[in-house]
C-alpha cells in the first residue's frame, strides 16, 4: 500500500502525515509531495525523514492512494492524472465536492457508497463534516426540515498565513494580512468570497454539502460564518427544526451512541465543548443540547471539532482506511 500526501508541507498535509503514523495505517511506502519550491526538502515522518518530491514524479510512482490537500486548482489539474494511472484520489479541496458523479464522503455516514470505480473521492469542508456527524443520527430518527447555523471558525482553517497574522498581532508586529481586518481581539463575519445574494462561499458550502452528504435536498439551511482568534478548532451553534418531535434524553442517547461523537453536556458543572479542549482529538464534541423554547419540534446544539483533524486530515485518512479494509483499492 503506497500512499502519497499531496500538499505534505502545509498545515493539513502535516497533520495527515502525523495521522498515518498515529493510526498505524498499513502503508508500505509514503510519498511526501509538494510544489516545486519544496522539492528536496526533508520533513519528519515517524522516526525518520521523507524527502519531498514533485507531483509528476509522484504520478510516475503510481501510488495506490493519493490524499490531496493542495488547493482546488491543483486538484482539478492533477487528480485526474493520478486517476489515469490507477490511483484513488481523496481530495480535501472544494474542487470536486459538488460534481454530480463524485462522492462526498464522511465515513460514519456514507462510506458504504464507495466502489472501486470511484477514483476521485471528495472530502467535505471542515465545518460541514463536524456538523453532519452530529446531525446524521438525528436526521435518520426525526427528519430535519431546517437548519440555522452560526460558525465560529479557527484561524487554522484559513492556513499558515492566518496563523502568522494572529501571532504577529499579539506580538505587536506588522506583517502580511490573511484577512481584510485585524483578527486578534476581533470576530470577522466573513469566510470565503461574497456572492450576489450576500452569502459567502463558506456559507454556501454548508448548505450544499450538508444536503448532498445526508442525501436530502429538501433540508433548508441558512448559515453565517465567523472567523475568531482561536487555534484549536471550529465551533458551531446549530438550531434544528425537525418534521417529528423528539425527547431530549433520546437525542443525547442517539448522539452518544453514534461513531465519532462525544457528548459533553453537563452545563451546571461547566461541561460543554470548547476548541481548546477539542484540539488534537478526532471526535466531534456536542453539548448545550436543549429544546428551542421559541418553536415547536426544534433543538439547539453546540458542536466543536478540531478542524485540522476530523475537519480535514482525519476524515481523509478514515476514507483511506475504509478503502483498504474493504479491498476497494
Amino acid at each position: 500500500m503506497k500512499i502519497a500526501v499531496v500538499g505534505a508541507t502545509g498545515l493539513v498535509g502535516t497533520v495527515m502525515l502525523k495521522l498515518l503514523a498515529e493510526r498505524d495505517f498499513p502503508f508500505t511506502e509514503v510519498l511526501a509531495v509538494a510544489s516545486e519550491k519544496s522539492i528536496g526538502k526533508k520533513i519528519k515522518f515517524n522516526d525518520s525523514q521523507l524527502e519531498v518530491i514533485g507531483i509528476k514524479q509522484a504520478i510516475s510512482l503510481k501510488p495506490d492512494i493519493a490524499i490531496f490537500s493542495a488547493g482546488g486548482s491543483t486538484s482539478l489539474k492533477w487528480a485526474p492524472e493520478f486517476a489515469k494511472v490507477g490511483t484513488t484520489v481523496i481530495d480535501n479541496s472544494s474542487a470536486w465536492r459538488m460534481h454530480e458523479n463524485i462522492k462526498l464522503i464522511v465515513p460514519e455516514i456514507n462510506a458504504s457508497e464507495l466502489t472501486p470505480d470511484d477514483k476521485i473521492i471528495a472530502n467535505p469542508n471542515c465545518s460541514t463534516i463536524q456538523m453532519v456527524v452530529a446531525l446524521a443520527p438525528l436526521h435518520k430518527k426525526y427528519k430535519i426540515k431546517r437548519l440555522v447555523v452560526s460558525t465560529y471558525q479557527s484561524v487554522t482553517g484559513t492556513g499558515v498565513k492566518a496563523v502568522e497574522q494572529l501571532e504577529n498581532e499579539r506580538k505587536g508586529i506588522k506583517g502580511e494580512m490573511a484577512y481584510p481586518h485585524s483578527i486578534d481581539l476581533n470576530c470577522i463575519p466573513h469566510g470565503g468570497d461574497f456572492d450576489e445574494t450576500g452569502y459567502t462561499s463558506e456559507e454556501t458550502k454548508l448548505v450544499n454539502e450538508t444536503r448532498k452528504i445526508l442525501g436530502d435536498q429538501s433540508i433548508n439551511v441558512t448559515a453565517t460564518v465567523v472567523r475568531i482568534p482561536v487555534y484549536g478548532g471550529h465551533s458551531e451553534a446549530v438550531n434544528i427544526e425537525f418534521e417529528n418531535d423528539f425527547d431530549i434524553k433520546e437525542v443525547k442517547k442517539l448522539l452518544s451512541e453514534f461513531p465519532g461523537v462525544t457528548v459533553q453536556d453537563v452545563p451546571a458543572n461547566n461541561v460543554y465543548p470548547m476548541p481548546k479542549t477539542a484540539q488534537g482529538k478526532d471526535d466531534v464534541f456536542v453539548g448545550r443540547i436543549r429544546r428551542d423554547l421559541s418553536q415547536a419540534k426544534s433543538l439547539d446544539m453546540w458542536i466543536v471539532s478540531d478542524n485540522l483533524r476530523k475537519g480535514a486530515a482525519t476524515n481523509a485518512i478514515q476514507i483511506a482506511e475504509y478503502l483498504n479494509k474493504n479491498k476497494i483499492v
